[in-house]
């Protein structure tokens, strides 16, 4: 009986992680798409580098700002219903994008489309995270990969559509996918996810002490980061189609970019755990202004062959930076530490393109472009400043591991 009940659990468990994988990766994939979309809004309503910008920060200030919302409303209808209808949401955003006939319907319908993802991630992680207990970590990285296969899947799929209809039939056609998505999820995700957080709601705790020297410069390592990424693939459509490539080469760039970012995330765990934070982060960030500056430089068969390696440093670090969060905090105060730095680099993904925006319509996208590689190489003193109190961190945990026995004696 107790092995037909477990044999239950794992088939619930694989099934949640699967479904939740499938939502992270269309709401990434959904996100990554408007990269393929700024060149042609540009030419269909005649706007300049900061207005696309702006209207990308719109769809991610959208999704930043709903994050915390989002977790409310899961407490209170089920997570469940929560995600379907932030997943139908969102889908019935873009295809409103495609009917709407001027800015402000679309910038409209970019705020719906990002109200409705804001639902995926806290909500999907938190359904793994039940479904698994204390097992979770492994399917939580299952999942969080799910999320840059949707990067490197949708992008270049709605290009090939843009080659053959267009761009309004376009994003129905994705809204038709976000809505048969929601379908899934609503058919087949188990009722556990649904209703395990109305019944164990979280318990209270004190205010958080994510204050301190060390959690603060990794906090603004974390928002230039983000900066640094967000400012360059601003760019890299319209960079690339200054060298020739047409629409459907921007998507499969797009596509290179995610993949290596893919692959980022697990090299960069790996050269974290055995090199350390600051020699892993020194070489993905100068990496990453490299790479920058390379692909302004090189024509466009040799920058796309580049574009893979940029994207391994791009999300690199990142993925090092987040699993540092923990080490930086008192143990009660992580869940709220983790809230804070995720809404600092979404803010920073939101604002920061606006910046560059502007940058790019008062000095070029080339001086715009520098600038997204001299943020990345700013992350280098902050960095130096860090390393300092990880070191002490990690002096005052082995006291404290050799303490345990003495006083157990």
């Amino acid at each position: 009986m107790s092995a037909t009940l477990a044999k239950t659990a794992t088939s619930r468990a694989r099934r949640t992680l699967a479904l939740a994988g499938l939502a992270h990766a269309l709401h990434d994939g959904f996100t990554d798409m408007i990269y393929v979309l700024l060149p042609v809004w540009q030419a269909q309503f005649a706007l300049g580098y900061g207005a696309l910008a702006a209207l990308r920060a719109v769809y991610v200030g959208a999704l930043a700002a709903l994050q915390v919302p989002s977790g409310q409303l899961a407490r209170r209808f089920g997570v469940r219903t929560v995600l379907v209808l932030g997943t139908l949401l969102s889908a019935g955003g873009f295809a409103l994008a495609g009917l709407s006939g001027g800015l402000a319907g679309l910038c409209a319908s970019l705020v719906l489309a990002g109200a409705g993802g804001s639902t995926q991630h806290p909500l999907a992680s938190a359904a793994v995270s039940r479904a698994y207990g204390d097992a979770a970590r492994g399917p939580l990285g299952t999942y969080n990969f799910a999320g840059d296969l949707g990067k490197a899947a949708l992008p270049p799929a709605l290009s090939l559509l843009l080659t053959a209809l267009d761009w309004r039939a376009a994003l129905w056609i994705m809204g038709a996918l976000g809505a048969g998505v929601a379908g899934l999820l609503q058919w087949l995700m188990p009722r556990a996810a649904e209703t395990a957080a109305a019944r164990h709601p979280p318990a209270s705790r004190a205010p958080a002490t994510a204050g301190g020297r060390g959690f603060a410069l990794l906090f603004a390592i974390g928002v230039l980061d983000s900066a640094a990424r967000m400012g360059f693939l601003l760019f890299l459509p319209f960079l690339l189609g200054a060298k020739g490539a047409s629409l459907t080469t921007v998507g499969l760039a797009l596509s290179l970019v995610f993949i290596g970012g893919a692959c980022g995330k697990a090299a960069c765990g790996w050269l974290g755990s055995r090199f350390g934070l600051l020699a892993t982060v020194v070489l993905t960030e100068t990496g990453t202004a490299a790479a920058i500056l390379a692909i302004l430089a090189l024509p466009l068969v040799p920058s796309l062959v580049l574009l893979p390696v940029l994207g391994v440093m791009l999300n690199g670090t990142s993925s090092v930076l987040y699993g540092t969060v923990p080490e930086l905090v008192a143990p009660g105060t992580v869940e709220r530490a983790f809230a804070v730095f995720y809404s600092g680099t979404l803010g920073s993904s939101a604002l920061a393109p606006i910046l560059y925006g502007r940058l790019g319509d008062a000095a070029g996208q080339t001086w715009a472009t520098v600038a997204a590689a001299a943020t990345a190489l700013a992350v280098l003193p902050l960095m130096l400043a860090l390393s300092p109190q990880l070191a002490l961190l990690a002096k005052a945990r082995h006291s404290q591991a050799q303490a345990q026995p003495r006083a157990a004696e």
